[in-house]
């Protein structure tokens, strides 16, 4: 499903380049859930920004379902991420001007699905994650626990194919924490593929295999 070869990515500095990701190479297969770990600045979201689409400056080869990335035009990796991928940001990324409810909507807007049922999606959604009563609210009006339950649900929604998680519990209390981690284990279960980027071990062993980063290399 995810094969990548000689991924790089690094900053020019003064007198050459920086490398942020160095010569990655791996294969993910469809239904696997893995785990990225390593110290901070190992390029552990880095490498997820580049598997989600989100980063388009780098070299090597990224194939996705059979579609070669690196030769995608950016408004046709924008739709190849619309159509299959979930990402639950480190810092939330919700749109403060809309309210929960219409943050879930968004992933839904994307595909063919008449309004009356997005409505009963985003309402059973509400209700999963105990959120009903913060359907009306804004984002900066709620904590900081709660952002990153909605970012949770407003990745999941759509029935990603493949979901990507930064930190996806950095946020939530303990119980919330292990109730999302249930939902990934279930959502995998069901066939979604997942890369999540943790620091928890907790976390970790939900997965069925760990890549470590250091430096920007995968350790041997």
């Amino acid at each position: 499903m995810i094969q990548l070869r000689n991924v790089e990515k690094s900053y020019p500095v003064a007198g050459g380049q920086s490398f942020v990701l160095r010569q990655i190479t791996m294969d993910i297969a469809g239904g696997e859930f893995v785990t990225i770990m390593g110290p901070s600045g190992a390029g552990k979201s880095t490498l997820l920004a580049i598997l989600g689409m989100l980063d388009g400056a780098w070299t090597g080869e990224y194939t996705l379902f059979d579609q070669a990335v690196h030769r995608l035009k950016p408004k046709d990796r924008v739709a190849l991420h619309k159509k299959y991928v979930g990402f639950v940001f480190q810092q939330y990324h919700l749109l403060d001007d809309l309210t929960v409810a219409e943050n879930l909507d968004i992933p839904l807007s994307y595909r063919d699905i008449k309004k009356a049922e997005r409505q009963a999606i985003v309402a059973d959604t509400l209700d999963r994650f105990g959120m009903v009563a913060k359907k009306d609210l804004y984002p900066r009006q709620l904590s900081g626990g709660q952002q990153q339950l909605v970012a949770v649900a407003r990745s999941v929604i759509h029935k990603p194919q493949l979901l990507l998680a930064d930190e996806p519990t950095g946020n939530l209390h303990s119980e919330q924490g292990r109730e999302i981690m249930e939902l990934f284990r279930r959502l995998n279960a069901g066939g979604t593929t997942i890369v999540q980027v943790t620091h928890s071990e907790t976390n970790a062993a939900y997965g069925n295999r760990i890549v470590q980063l250091k430096d920007g290399w995968i350790a041997k």
